[in-house]
């Protein structure tokens, strides 16, 4: 019995070796590298070039960004290129010139040249109305893609999503575009209905799930809701909530560099005008399978622009044709020429920053924003004005001014409106308004600034006065407001000049104003600054002060030396945080 034990317990051994043999013996799964490259709001830089200065870029760009596609595409058999909006709005080169014409558009004719895969429209492709859209869908050589916007008719107003090949792998690529874009550009989207990006992901995901193998959401959203915190519309989350199957989600709009993955879903967003392309790869098995994720957004910086694009006989063209508008030595799409050089600046007109990083033009009235408002108030006969610096660095520099010049204090291709408020209305314009400032608090010796409300969404008002008061929070602020001399009454009724953008995603969209536009101007802001500066010839700053921020103690022994230190790079920019001489002492600053 012993010996026959034995023997089993040999036989035993032997079988568990032979299994254990067969098993190394066979070969491992053969794993395939995929390779997903997503651009996203280009925002119509395709040489890499600033037409407002006339100068080259040197680290953004689709010119730069296609020799990076072409090293990966060099190095990889799988890739897979998407872009995600807000890809046609952006300079002068488009707003100005080919987004207003028929025929062929540099942006597309580059993109094409690169073999993009999928187009999913951004809110900026609204700018220009439904014509734009329907003529990028004829020109691109890739499905133009948003799966959550129709026709009002219910007729399809894009494609929802499409399937592509790499090797033996199916992969389904879903455009979401953003649902706000009604709020930002009116009655340019009236021809669409928009829904929330979560349901109708999950409506596609539904349709193509069992016929791909991997599934690519492109959405022109950021990764938290932007307006709608509660029912997360306008966010990706609610992507990654309602469609665990999604395998890659590529994020737009926030212009923020976002890469992570969210359980088994890679995500990934990049910063603005081509600075950065986002690169996911995904190991995939023989049973096709995700075995492996990685995500990495990549800089354009150490990247030479390709020949690929910038010698292309087109975006050549479209290039120098640009250039020559400014100039004056080409017209723009409505046969009129910019105009060349049609005036001087006798001085700078913005004031040089005290602070690094703190732009003085939203801490007082200046000569950019006077001559502004007080173009928009001639040109529409209005009480009131209300307009923004678009950018921090915007100004009027002392010297010859073009039309790169305008294009650098009014970035946007924007018409005024003229609209009827009542004098509570306009102060609840103000507050909202001045919330994009932080509340002064005791020890601060500096101002700054609400980092969820962008610079651009902060207007300065012309034809009343009126004081800001930090002290207080926000709703409150708007202090000692005079029309004419005059306290202003919440029931006077007045008109207000107001650009069609503001008018629809703050005015209307916030229920600010009860009354609908009275008048709309038949050419843009822009042109009427060039009208007006060409008029004038010697141009000279005029400030009449009639704002100012109250409320704040900004002295302090120690004032001078933190400022230097700042500017010094020893200490962070305060834009979001104010320096805090209290604060600064207990960290052992001073």
């Amino acid at each position: 019995m012993r010996k026959r034990g034995l023997k089993l317990i040999v036989l035993g051994m032997m079988v568990l070796f032979l299994s254990v043999g067969m098993l190394f013996a066979q070969p491992l799964p053969e794993t395939q590298n995929l390779t997903i490259l997503a651009t996203t709001d280009i925002h119509s830089n395709v040489w890499g070039f600033s037409y407002e200065n006339d100068k080259e870029t040197t680290k953004d760009g689709l010119a730069r960004i296609a020799t990076y596609i072409a090293e990966v595409r060099s190095q990889e058999p799988y890739v897979v290129l998407v872009d995600n909006g807000d890809a046609l709005q952006g300079n002068i080169m488009t707003d100005d010139i080919y987004n207003k014409q028929d025929g062929l558009h540099p942006v597309i004719r580059a993109m094409n040249l690169l073999q993009y895969d999928s187009l999913t429209l951004g809110n900026h492709e609204f700018n220009f109305g439904e014509k734009l859209i329907k003529r990028v869908q004829g020109l691109a050589d890739f499905p133009v893609l948003a799966a959550n916007m129709a026709r009002v008719d219910g007729t399809m107003a894009a494609l929802p999503y499409t399937i592509i090949e790499r090797g033996d792998l199916k992969i389904g690529i879903i455009g979401l575009t953003n649902p706000n874009a009604p709020r930002w550009d009116g009655e340019k989207t009236d021809p669409f209905v928009f829904a929330a990006v979560g349901p109708a992901c999950r409506r596609v995901v539904d349709i193509i799930k069992d016929k791909v193998d991997i599934l690519i959401a492109v959405s022109h959203v950021g990764i938290y809701p932007e307006y709608d915190e509660e029912g997360g519309s306008d966010g990706a989350n609610a992507i990654l909530e309602l469609c665990p199957e999604i395998d890659v989600i590529i994020l737009g709009h926030a212009h923020n560099t976002y890469k992570n993955i969210h359980g088994d879903t890679v995500v990934g967003g990049a910063r603005n005008f081509g600075k950065e392309v986002i690169r996911i790869d995904l190991g995939i098995d023989s049973d096709k399978r995700i075995i492996s994720r990685k995500v990495d957004v990549i800089t354009m910086d150490k990247y030479e622009p390709s020949d690929l694009i910038r010698k292309d006989a087109f975006i050549m063209e479209a290039h120098k044709k640009t250039r020559d508008f400014i100039s004056g030595g080409a017209p723009s799409a409505d046969g009129k020429s910019s105009g060349g050089i049609f005036g001087t600046a006798s001085v700078n007109f913005q004031p040089m920053n005290e602070i690094m990083g703190i732009p003085e033009g939203k801490l007082r009235d200046t000569a950019v924003m006077d001559l502004i408002n007080s173009v928009q108030l001639a040109n529409s006969g209005a009480d009131v004005s209300a307009a923004a610096l678009f950018s921090d660095t915007s100004d009027i520099l002392a010297g010859p001014i073009n039309y790169g010049t305008i294009f650098g204090i009014y970035k946007f291709d924007n018409t005024l409106y003229k609209v009827e408020v009542t004098g509570a209305e306009l102060k609840a314009y103000m507050e909202w308004s001045a919330s994009c400032y932080n509340e002064w608090k005791p020890g601060d010796i500096s101002i700054s600034f609400n980092p969820e409300k962008p610079g651009y969404l902060y207007d300065m008002f012309a034809g009343v006065d009126y004081q800001i008061d930090l002290s207080k929070p926000v709703g409150k602020r708007i202090v000692n407001v005079k029309f004419k001399g005059k306290p202003l009454s919440d029931t006077q009724r007045l008109t207000l000049a107001v650009n069609n953008y503001r008018y629809s995603s703050a005015l209307k969209t916030q229920k600010i104003v009860a009354a609908t536009k009275m008048w709309e101007s038949p050419n843009s802001i822009r042109d009427m600054l060039v009208a007006h500066i060409k008029e004038q010839g010697n141009l000279y700053p005029k400030v009449d002060n009639n704002w100012k921020i109250v409320g704040v103690d900004l002295s302090s022994p120690y004032r001078q030396q933190v400022i230097k230190m700042v500017n010094d790079g020893k200490l962070e920019k305060p834009y979001a945080k104010s320096l805090n001489i209290n604060d600064l002492k207990a960290a052992g600053v001073i």
